[in-house]
């Protein structure tokens, strides 16, 4: 599986699991708006609970041990937590000029 982008291996770690949260959040948020009021926030916490959840399955987790939906829970609010700064620093790269009044100050 060398010549795949994304394994369940690296779905099922924080940087697969967030970049794979913030694509699918950013390419399905409007069509989500259109059914759903949701924060984008909550949105990417429940997008990044399946995308967790699908990965430890896949990798052999037992569907009917209860303690992969609580971890997979937690987990989800920090991958979530990732996306939207993956989205931020790809709004505002690093480096980019800030406000003027922030550049004046020194």
């Amino acid at each position: 599986m060398e010549g795949q982008f994304f394994t369940w291996e690296a779905l099922s770690a924080m940087g697969g699991a967030s970049l794979l949260t913030f694509f699918i959040v950013q390419y399905t948020k409007v069509l989500a708006d259109r059914y759903v009021t949701l924060p984008t926030d909550v949105y990417a916490v429940f997008v990044a609970y399946f995308v967790l959840l699908l990965a430890q399955l896949a990798l052999g987790a037992s569907w009917s041990d209860w303690r992969v939906y609580a971890l997979t829970f937690a987990n989800s609010f920090l991958v979530a937590a990732a996306a939207g700064q993956i989205q931020h620093k790809s709004i505002k790269p690093p480096g980019q000029s800030q406000d003027s009044d922030n550049s004046n100050s020194a």
